[in-house]
Order: C-alpha cells, then structure tokens, then sequence
C-alpha cells in the first residue's frame, strides 16, 4: 500500500486536496472518485498527515481544460484504435496510459472506467462538460447509436484541426499589424512625455509666443505627464464600462451589429461565421445528428450575436417544414453564393456534402480576404504614425524658427 496526495474538486466547486492509501494508481483515483469529487491530479507519495483544505471558489477556476490540439490528437488516436479492432474499453486504456498529463488521464481513466461500468461513451464524456463540448458529446452520440464510432471520431478530429487552423490564419495574420502598431505607439509616446517637455523648458526661456501648432502640442505633452494616473483610470474605467455593456445582451448585439456594418471587417466576420456555421452543420449532419438538433449546436458556437440570433427564425422555418434554405434567403445574413450553393445541395438530397463544398469555399474567401485586410492596414498604419511624427516634428521646427525669427 502506498500514499497517493490528491487535488480535486466537487460537484459544488469546491476544491480538495488530501491523501488516501491504495494499492496503486487507478485504485487511488478510484478512492477519489468515491467521495464524489473529480480528481485533478494525483501523485505517489510518502506517508503524512492528511490535509483536506475546503473553500468556495468561482465556477471553473480549478477546472482546467485540455488544450484544443491535444484533445483534437486524442480523438484521432482513438478514432485509429477503434477502426483498428480494438475495444473502446482498451483503447481508452492505451490512450490512458500513452498521455504524460495528469488531468488527460484522470479524465480518460474516469471515461474508460464509467465505459467498462456500461456507459456509452458519449454519457460518459457528458460528465465532463468544461471539457467535451456539446458538439462532441452529440456526434459521438449519432456515430454510437448509428454503428458509426469510427468514422465519427474521424470526422471530429478533422472539424476541431480545420477549425484550430481557422484560428490561427486570424492570429497570425494580426501579428505584424499589432507589432507596428505597438512600436510606433511607444516611439510616440516616448517623443510626447520625454523628447518634448525638454523643448518645453527652452522655449518657456525664450518667453516668445508660439506658432498654434507647438501650443497644441505642448499642452497634448503636459495633458499626458501631469495627468497620466487620471488618464490610466479613465481607460480602465472605459474598459470596465466597455466590458459591462458586452455581458448585457442588447449591448452585446448593438456592437456585433456595428462591426458587421465596417467596411473590409463586417465581410470578413461574415465569412468567418459562415465557414463555421457551414463546417459545423456538415460534421453534425454527417455524423447523423438531426439537423434541428445541429441547428441548436451550431447556434451556440458562433461568435457574432446577430448571425447567432438569426439562427432562431432558420429552426422556426425548419419546425414549419420550410426546409433550410427558405429561411437563410429571408435573413439576408449569408451571401447569394452560400444560400444558392445550400439550396441546391437540400434538393439533391446532399446537403451535408455541399455545406462542406461551403465551409471550404469560404475558408478560401477568409484567407483571401485576411491578405486584403493586412494589404490595407499597414500602409493606412505607417501613414497615420508618419502623420503623428511628422505633427510633432513641424510643430518643433515651426517654434525654433519662430524664436529664430525666420520667415518663409
């Protein structure tokens, strides 16, 4: 018998952490799971005093997630394990013991143990929301009540790899931008509360009336050194205003609607939920998860509120027999293209084949239009930072020649 130390946490979020004697491994996780907590990580250890520490903490502080692109690894595995005739008790039991990270494999440990119990694998999974999706959970439930495991694993592997992918085009396609905009922020910054109080103090000296446009930036210069803490609150304060009105509902809808009417922006947020709406749509149906039930799911992924909104009118026209593509036409939320492209795959009959025609048509449009994007913002960023210095230079130079008593 051997001491295994223990963080957890309960069905109330409290978190825990203790010790408890076992045989091995499994047998301590076990222990854990019967004083119906979750166990966040479990090491081997020498004998000691238990401690269990108890506290109320916020929903979700201790409940970390696995990162996408190891969950979207782990759903590969076991799609391969499971087409490769293993049982989908052992191959949680390979993939249990393959993963070096604690918390994957207390998780895994816990789905295979419920699954050797008699659990399906999607109830199993259910039990862990923070970390499987409602998206996941609902095609491992349509690939197991159709036979279809395998594939459906596949399927989700690939729409989580598209979907990071996605992601990181956007991320990376901000980097340049962010990096001159923070360096021309700083260089400026710099020149205003540094480089200009000095020429404050000379021509102070001079005691000569300045050109208005060294007045407008000595008095910028000044407003930003003796007033910076009021400034700082004054932004936090916005931040905080700005963060309010997004929790609020209507608020939220307002600036999602705003940023739809930008120009280049809007298209390109447009696109973006159109790909994953189309993506999203395509795997559910796939899988063989009805497409009202898809609808729903699809609904609460997207980011933008008014496209997520529009959503509830397309199920209305489903309920009432409309089809999808009736109501994506009355919306007037997705492009003519798209909607052509849905009508025409609902009245084939091969509508998830043409929603994934979609997602891929407009994953290309995103691309597209993120190097448009980039192609606009750095030159409009490196003439306004060239306007700003150049400001700053001419009103410096006006004041020397003015003092100089130099005319043109």
């Amino acid at each position: 018998m051997a001491i295994y130390f223990y963080k957890a946490t309960d069905r109330a979020g409290k978190f825990l952490q203790g010790n408890v004697e076992a045989e091995d491994y499994r047998s301590a996780v076990e222990q854990v799971r019967g004083l119906n907590c979750f166990p966040i990580e479990v090491t081997a250890g020498k004998p000691g005093k238990q401690v269990k520490l108890s506290f109320e903490v916020p929903e979700g502080w201790f409940r970390k997630r696995i990162p996408p692109k190891e969950l979207m690894e782990i759903t590969q595995q076991l799609a391969t394990l499971v087409e490769s005739g293993f049982t989908l008790d052992k191959s949680l039991i390979l993939l249990s013991q393959l993963t070096e990270k604690p918390l994957t494999r207390n998780i895994l440990t816990d789905v295979q143990n419920r699954v050797h119990g008699g659990s399906s694998l999607a109830d199993a999974i259910a039990e862990h929301p923070h970390i499987f999706s409602k998206l996941y959970i609902n095609m491992i439930r349509a690939g197991e009540a159709g036979g279809t495991l395998a594939p459906s694993l596949t399927r989700l592997a690939t729409f989580m790899e598209k979907t990071e992918e996605l992601k990181a085009n956007v991320r990376s396609a901000m980097v340049y931008p962010s990096i001159l905009f923070l360096v021309g922020g700083a260089a400026v910054a710099v020149l205003i509360t540094v480089v200009i109080p000095q020429f404050s103090k000379l021509f102070e000296e001079m005691g000569q009336a300045l050109p208005l446009p060294t007045q407008i930036l000595l008095a910028l210069s000044s407003l930003l050194t003796d007033y910076w803490m009021a400034l700082v609150a004054g932004l936090a304060a916005a931040g905080v205003g700005f963060t309010l009105f997004m929790k609020n509902e209507k608020g939220r809808l307002r600036w999602d609607g705003f940023l739809l009417h930008i120009p280049l922006i809007g298209d390109l947020i447009r696109k973006i939920e159109i790909s994953r709406f189309s993506r999203t749509m395509a795997t559910l149906l796939q899988s063989g998860v009805p497409v009202l039930q898809a609808l729903t799911i699809v609904s609460s992924l997207l980011n933008n509120r008014v496209i997520a909104s529009a959503m509830t009118q397309i199920h209305k026209g489903l309920k009432g027999g409309r089809g999808l593509s009736g109501p994506l036409q009355q919306i007037n939320v997705f492009p003519p293209l798209a909607v052509h492209m849905i009508t025409i795959g609902e009245q084939s009959g091969e509508l998830d084949e043409m929603l994934s025609k979609v997602s891929q048509t407009y994953d290309k449009e995103v691309e597209r239009s993120i190097k448009q994007l980039i192609s606009l913002i750095e030159p409009i960023m490196i003439l306004f930072m060239a306007l700003i210095i150049g400001f700053i230079v001419i009103s410096i130079l006006l004041a020397i020649f003015s003092v100089n008593d130099i005319s043109f």
